[in-house]
């Protein structure tokens, strides 16, 4: 989420963690409770996750985010997602979680019918341990065989994220034993966004969050921490993807 303390003013968020059946798919339910008299873009830089979110008019199920995410909130609402672990929505997808990439996608396309039902009863709500037992309950109803590679899959998109010496693909894929070309294929299987992605998204997530400290940042010396060429080549990066330079975003933030 960026400009959090801006954010928090317009909306209050909350998580909480899934039964022990839905662990190795979930990595938790977030909700969403919004009041606002002017139209407000919250924007997230996305990690490498597939979002099921139960809204208004109808149950999304949103791809890896490869750009920024904004969503426009008026009036009073709410919304409750589930965040996928990386890799673990490949069996319910049925397909390439590539090809959800940058969509949001009807969840009746992906769940049964009965996720639009579900969805009512959960936005009938207040409580959010109440809606997300709701949520929980379909979700174990259909819950898929497990699939061994997936959970091989998020512990390596863990590792590479979790390793501030992985700035390369190759770096990642020799510290994971496996070809790149290797990497590249199980990524797109099941994570939805290649490892070059998700290596360079884990640094804008570190630069982004150092900018929220509100101290005095050396660019220079943090663009070296994350890899990067020299300074311009992380603010390129961070501009592209967030709109603003880091050291603008520093000084915008809410």
């Amino acid at each position: 989420m960026l400009y959090p303390r801006e954010h928090e003013a317009v909306a209050a968020i909350n998580r909480k963690a899934p039964g022990p059946a839905l662990a190795p798919f979930v990595e938790f339910y977030w909700h969403v409770r919004w009041s606002t008299e002017e139209p407000y873009e919250t924007k997230v830089l996305s990690h490498p996750n597939v979002h099921l979110v139960f809204e208004e008019p109808a149950p999304l199920v949103y791809g890896v985010d490869r750009t920024l995410f904004v969503r426009r909130l008026e009036g009073q609402g709410q919304v409750l997602g589930v965040k996928f672990r990386p890799g673990a929505f490949r069996p319910l997808a049925a397909r390439p979680v590539i090809a959800l990439a940058d969509r949001r996608i009807p969840a009746a396309d992906i769940f049964s019918p009965a996720v639009e039902d579900t969805s009512r009863e959960v936005l009938g709500g207040t409580d959010i341990d109440a809606m997300a037992r709701l949520a929980e309950e379909f979700l174990l109803d259909g819950l898929p065989a497990p699939d061994p590679v997936a959970g091989q899959v998020a512990g390596m998109v863990d590792a590479i994220t979790a390793d501030p010496a992985l700035f390369r693909v190759d770096q990642a894929a020799e510290a994971l034993h496996v070809s790149v070309r290797t990497l590249q294929r199980l990524f797109a299987e099941y994570v939805g966004a290649s490892p070059k992605w998700v290596l360079r998204r884990a640094r804008l997530h570190e630069a982004a969050a150092r900018a929220e400290e509100g101290v005095h940042i050396d660019w220079a010396a943090l663009a070296d921490d994350l890899g990067y060429f020299d300074q311009s080549h992380l603010t390129r990066d961070f501009t592209g993807a967030v709109g603003v330079s880091p050291a603008r975003y520093a000084g915008l933030r809410g």
